[in-house]
């Protein structure tokens, strides 16, 4: 079973699901002496198993992050009071907005099925806690499993389950946060202590995440027992991201001075740049994901030139993304971090 803790470079690529998260980006953290996750969030079973054959073709070390569903009966006034809302900026980008929205599990048994076929080392899992028959059978196929937690509470729960390493990660994240059930409120514990916090209840290697773009932030999570630091948010500007254009630019506009928590683009908590769709929408979005996600993404399809209609995902640190290539950030911040850890470190591009 894979070890985190054999990594030469302490260094993990976070799952960005909707685009980011491509096979070259995976491999550049991978070939780096990192390891690169692939999302298999919104995509289908036949684009990840295409992507995993991609993968194949420059590295075995890599894992698979999957998102664990939560069916709902969403408040179905409130949803289509949103609906309502969103009328006028869709017609603005010609984006017809869908009446019927169905639940999608977004073809969680068949992407863990795909992880066993095709013998993925590593399956992450983000918002919740799978099967202990799902764990079972990722374990009788020697898969590591991870669960990515955001409180204390998360924690012993995914311990108790069977997981066997934790993604621990802090409010600083960029994008959705992992809460386990999609109506709660996440709390504003910081990384640094949630991270102490977690170390003091479970034996299990811990994966820090949450805003980490600097060397100083991933040595300090290393000191609090961290086996290694995701990084999501360093590399949306890299080359290799599939991250939109538009994105891309509005981590480096000066015109985007914060980040938000909003329910406005998907109906769960995400860390986003603030801009005008989260300050017209975010009071009215509901607490139904994925409905909210379903019937927004026509209109940020649509609106994809525009950074003021889509969801600029992004952690605390977004000012540090820079454009070099993802092989060299993540080799620039192993060699940092080995020398404020007074130690040698071994990276492919060193």
């Amino acid at each position: 079973m894979f070890d985190f803790r054999s990594l030469t470079v302490p260094v993990v690529g976070a799952p960005m699901a909707g685009g980011p998260s491509t096979p070259e980006l995976v491999a550049a953290v991978s070939s780096a002496g990192g390891f690169g996750f692939l999302a298999t969030g919104y995509a289908t079973v036949a684009k990840v198993r295409e992507d995993i054959s991609e993968l194949r073709h420059h590295t075995d070390v890599f894992g698979i992050n999957v998102f664990v569903p939560e069916p709902i009966s969403p408040d179905r006034p409130l949803l289509d009071a949103y609906h309502a809302l969103l009328a006028d900026r869709a017609a603005r980008f010609g984006a017809p907005l869908p009446d019927e929205i169905p639940f999608s599990d977004d073809d969680f048994d068949a992407k863990v099925d795909l992880a066993i076929t095709e013998s993925v080392p590593v399956v992450s899992f983000t918002f919740g806690i799978p099967s202990r028959a799902v764990i079972a059978r990722l374990h009788q196929h020697d898969i590591c499993v991870v669960i990515t937690v955001t409180t204390i509470a998360e924690a012993r729960l995914a311990d108790e389950a069977g997981a066997d390493v934790l993604c621990v990660q802090g409010p600083e994240a960029g994008g959705h946060r992992s809460t386990f059930h999609i109506a709660d409120t996440p709390e504003e514990v910081p990384l640094d202590q949630l991270l102490a916090q977690v170390r003091t209840v479970t034996e299990l290697p811990l994966l820090a995440a949450g805003g980490i773009a600097t060397a100083a932030r991933a040595v300090a999570m290393l000191a609090l027992g961290a086996v290694a630091v995701q990084v999501g948010t360093l590399l949306l500007r890299t080359p290799e991201a599939g991250t939109k254009p538009a994105h891309k630019d509005a981590l480096a506009d000066p015109q985007f001075t914060e980040t938000v928590l909003t329910r406005a683009f998907s109906g769960r908590p995400a860390r986003a740049l603030r801009n005008s769709f989260i300050d017209e929408f975010s009071a009215a979005a509901p607490a139904a994901y994925p409905y909210v996600n379903t019937l927004t993404a026509a209109l940020r399809k649509a609106a994809a030139a525009d950074p003021h209609s889509l969801n600029l995902w992004a952690g605390t640190g977004y000012r540090h993304a820079t454009t070099e290539p993802a092989a060299v950030v993540v080799a620039h911040l192993a060699a940092q971090i080995a020398e404020l850890r007074c130690m040698p470190v071994h990276s492919a591009l060193s």
